[in-house]
């Protein structure tokens, strides 16, 4: 459930007439036909006293058969379709009907809460991978520039000093809004935002303007949500038209991301993390790490700065440079930028380290499950293997299929040992994943093919990979980084690859200390 401070405290009461006239639909009902309303959801379980409840048609059940528990809950008034419009008017609330109340819901939730994204500057994040990460590295260079800084993205969503649970990458429009409102309540001037293709195509972030939107990169990701890879690119792309954002920035290494240099219809900035001179912006003599990495940053006219982070691998120094030049071009001086990026140590579940002071081998955690991640991880940490590098790997279950071959290709490709595991298998069998990753993992050659190991339990898997670990090594358990629970069967587990990882690290210690 929501927390109640994912709202603010008060909200001006907005006149449902006021909303009618907006909408050109009367309400009809012979009760409260001038109620105010003080907020906005289409889930009757959050409904709070004073709310406008969307009833929208669900994939099984319409909205409007829960309107009585919203009525029951505090809901002055109902937004529905002609479907629902019966069962809506028999709770005796208002009823506003329009053909389609999703597509104006982001319209309907800036109106309620006084447009509260106008009030904040707003950056935007999208792309395949990269997005949580440059969303921290935004918020860390705003907060350098004296902003008082927010996040909104898949790992937390931050206001202020102040940190909640993310549910998904990018809220419902109307949690969004109220989120808005809540910033500008806690005098948040300014925001970095993962936008996410689901989020473009589902309207949920209607009514905000970005004032900086920033395209990391794009793979193969969410094929069984968009019909294909260019309708995925073409969703994307969205954010870079002017309804949506006032300037673009674009990673020219990225072939997507020349692409869309064409397809956007805002002014564009270009970014190179591996030093294109045709790039508006490049990173120059690249020193990578295994803590981190430093770069110059050269820019227009000769500008440049020296920069470092706390972050490894080169799609880090790509986040970074990308996040340095979105700062840049939302107004914060190229050295306060660079000042703050620095003072990022970390981002759950990215890259982060589980492994500490005294221990000779490495353990990391990511987040990558895409394909394109998985490849960008195993190379990064390839560059700091003193010895041998293994990947715990899985699929998630009930999403894009195509990806798994993909990924199965990429471990036994790139590590020296994959052990496949489960991820979220959901309602599919674990091992018809297994299968299709194995299907990938068989196009390597065997002479080039890392030492693939099949354990579907995670935990088993995990302390496999932890046990047989040796000096040099570095082991990386990719594709849940943040999550906290495992999804199986309906149900949700709880599973955190940190704390497993810990955990086996400390049988390790105790087995080797009686060896």
């Amino acid at each position: 459930m929501r927390p109640p401070s994912m709202r603010p405290t008060t909200t001006p009461p907005r006149p449902l007439t006021g909303l009618a006239t907006m909408l050109d639909a009367e309400p009809g009902s012979a009760r409260s036909p001038h109620a105010a309303l003080t907020g906005v959801t289409i889930d009757s379980r959050q409904v709070t006293r004073g709310d406008l409840y969307v009833a929208v048609r669900g994939q099984q059940v319409h909205g409007a058969s829960f309107a009585r528990e919203a009525l029951s809950r505090g809901a002055v008034a109902v937004l529905t379709d002609p479907a629902g419009r019966e069962e809506a008017a028999a709770t005796g609330l208002p009823v506003l009907v329009v053909p389609d109340p999703r597509a104006l819901l982001g319209q309907v939730a800036s109106w309620v809460y006084g447009q509260p994204a106008h009030d904040v500057q707003v950056l935007g994040v999208t792309g395949t991978s990269g997005k949580s990460t440059t969303t921290f590295l935004l918020e860390a260079g705003l907060r350098a520039a004296g902003h008082t800084a927010g996040v909104v993205g898949g790992v937390e969503i931050r206001v202020g000093d102040d940190r909640f649970p993310a549910r998904l990458t990018t809220p419902e429009a109307s949690d969004l809004h109220g989120l808005f409102a809540l910033m500008r309540e806690r005098g948040v001037t300014a925001a970095a935002m993962e936008v996410s293709s689901h989020a473009l195509a589902l309207g949920r972030v209607d009514g905000v303007f970005y004032d900086v939107a920033l395209f990391t990169n794009l793979s193969q990701d969410h094929l069984d949500f968009h019909k294909d890879l260019d309708d995925y690119f073409a969703t994307k792309a969205r954010l870079f038209q002017p309804e949506m954002s006032r300037v673009g920035v674009t990673n020219f290494d990225d072939p997507y991301g020349r692409e869309l240099l064409s397809r956007a219809k805002v002014p564009m900035t270009t970014f190179s993390a591996l030093g294109d001179p045709a790039a508006d912006w490049r990173a120059l003599d690249t020193r990578l790490g295994a803590d981190g990495s430093t770069f110059r940053v050269v820019g227009p006219g000769g500008v440049e700065a020296d920069a470092q982070i706390a972050l490894p691998g080169p799609f880090n120094v790509a986040n970074a440079l990308g996040a340095v030049v979105t700062l840049v071009e939302a107004g914060v001086t190229l050295q306060t930028a660079v000042h703050g990026i620095a003072s990022l140590t970390g981002v759950p579940g990215r890259m982060e380290r589980v492994t500490g002071p005294g221990e000779d081998f490495q353990a990391v955690v990511d987040y990558s499950h895409k394909p394109g991640a998985v490849e960008s991880v195993l190379r990064s940490l390839r560059e700091v293997t003193a010895g041998s590098l293994t990947v715990v790997l899985g699929c998630g279950g009930d999403r894009d299929t195509g990806k798994r071959p993909l990924m199965g290709e990429a471990a036994a490709r790139l590590a020296d040992v994959a052990i496949f595991t489960s991820d979220n298998p959901r309602s599919e069998d674990p091992l018809s994943i297994l299968a299709a990753m194995m299907e990938g993992a068989l196009r390597v050659p065997q002479h080039d093919r890392a030492h693939v190991i099949i354990e579907p339990d995670r935990a088993a898997a995990i302390d496999l990979a932890i046990g047989r670990a040796e000096r040099g090594d570095v082991v990386v358990v990719a594709g849940k980084g943040h999550e906290q629970g495992q999804y199986i069967s309906g149900e949700v587990i709880p599973f955190d690859d940190r704390e497993v990882v810990a955990e086996a690290i400390a049988a390790r210690k105790e087995s080797r200390k009686h060896a």
